[in-house]
């Protein structure tokens, strides 16, 4: 039985590129509740789907290194990968070839077989999902300078990215979070796989199927084999949005809203069943390039106040679509036109999970001046409150050192 790739059996069947822990940790990307497909099968190894292939991922302080296994059908690579992914078809004239690789001679070839053709589009695969052409570094430093209290967070939580997933499996894998936590999640996506995926190959114990097609997730019979698997009342939204979106839109509808304004595939998703604002959000940034879409949950809503000072008028304690608005609109501008990437640290570093590694930035304390004396902090916090209109451009203060960040995204290869 094929086994989990391991770096430090040989690196013969592994492929590496550039990229520092500073522009993508994998441990906390794939960890923090935007896909829920990716575990770590050893220390510092991450498997999971991607494309309709199964990878195993590690990393070094300067490398990302990567493993493909065969699927059991391998006619399904090719075309179904670069649809699945969202990948452009690369022009093989202007092509960069950044593929590098040190192998090594090893007395034992790796247990799991991975292809040793299209590694240019692998690796065009992988920059495309972790969106390696925005350099985090450049956004850190423009959040940063707007917003002391993101700097302080983020000296611990680089690497954070968003990924461009797959937009139906983004959308329905989120449609199972209503009420749910990130460890249950992960079951109910695991077993929808296991129950209307394709079979793609077993690694140990573990067998990995790919996330099932529109068509397989409409059909009538699907919502009451999810209610047998665990799924309750969400299973009648998965096959009932699977089914709208077929017999109103077609098949690549989804993949359509990418070219949308972010409002107007907002508000379409927001159509289907089983699909509210935060959904809507998170596939919107998570996968269909809308960088600026801010969700807004529990958690989101506890950071705008515990460390921003932000008030809702008279003592609310639900979200509603007003303060969904409201919070977003604030974010969107203190951090610009990718806030909901900013978002994605702040929640991050909010998870109990990361607690010990939040607890580090805490512990820095501040310097001490020339004359001994410590240091402060340039950021004194002000209660935010909104004007009875509730908008944000009418907030009467902030805290003093949040400016609106003016953002200047250089997108370029991670080098």
């Amino acid at each position: 039985m094929a086994k989990h790739a391991v770096l430090s059996s040989g690196s013969k069947m592994w492929r590496s590129m550039s990229c520092s822990k500073s522009e993508l940790r994998l441990d906390l990307t794939l960890a923090c509740g935007q896909s829920f497909r990716w575990r770590e099968t050893t220390e510092g190894h991450w498997t999971g789907v991607m494309g309709g292939r199964v990878w195993t991922l590690t990393q070094t302080d300067e490398t990302l290194w990567y493993h493909v296994y065969n699927n059991q059908d391998k006619q399904k690579e090719g075309s179904d990968r670069k649809r699945r992914v969202g990948v452009s078809v690369l022009d093989k004239n202007t092509a960069e070839k950044r593929f590098k690789c040190a192998p090594e001679k090893e007395e034992h070839e790796p247990l799991a077989v991975s292809s040793v053709q299209n590694r240019e589009l692998d690796e065009e695969m992988l920059r495309d999902y972790f969106q390696l052409d925005v350099r985090m570094g450049d956004l850190h430093k423009e959040w940063g300078a707007a917003d002391c209290h993101f700097k302080h967070i983020a000296e611990v939580f680089k690497g954070v990215r968003m990924l461009r997933q797959d937009p139906t499996e983004c959308l329905f894998s989120f449609i199972c979070t209503s009420n749910n936590h990130i460890s249950r999640i992960q079951g109910m996506v695991d077993r929808l796989c296991q129950a209307l995926g394709s079979p793609l190959c077993q690694l140990d114990q573990t067998s990995y199927h790919d996330f099932p097609s529109l068509s397989a997730l409409a059909d009538s019979s699907i919502e009451a084999r999810l209610r047998d698997l665990g799924f309750g009342y969400r299973a009648r939204f998965i096959q009932q949005s699977a089914k709208q979106i077929l017999d109103n839109h077609g098949p690549q509808w989804l993949e359509g809203l990418r070219s949308s304004p972010y409002l107007e595939a907002r508000d379409a998703l927001r159509t289907l069943p089983g699909v509210g604002t935060k959904v809507a959000d998170c596939v919107c940034l998570m996968s269909l390039d809308k960088p600026e879409a801010v969700p807004v949950d529990t958690h989101v809503w506890q950071i705008a106040k515990r460390d921003y000072k932000y008030a809702a008028n008279n003592g609310q304690k639900s979200i509603t679509e007003k303060l969904n608005r409201d919070i977003g609109d604030f974010f969107r501008k203190l951090w610009g036109p990718y806030a909901g990437w900013a978002q994605s640290v702040l929640f991050c570093s909010d998870l109990k999970k990361f607690q010990s590694l939040k607890e580090t930035a805490h512990l820095k304390q501040p310097g001490k001046d020339e004359d001994g004396e410590e240091e402060k902090m340039p950021c004194k916090k002000t209660k935010v409150k909104t004007e009875c209109t509730g908008t944000v451009g009418n907030l009467k203060a902030r805290p003093t050192c949040h400016k609106k960040a003016k953002i200047s995204v250089k997108k370029e290869p991670v080098m």
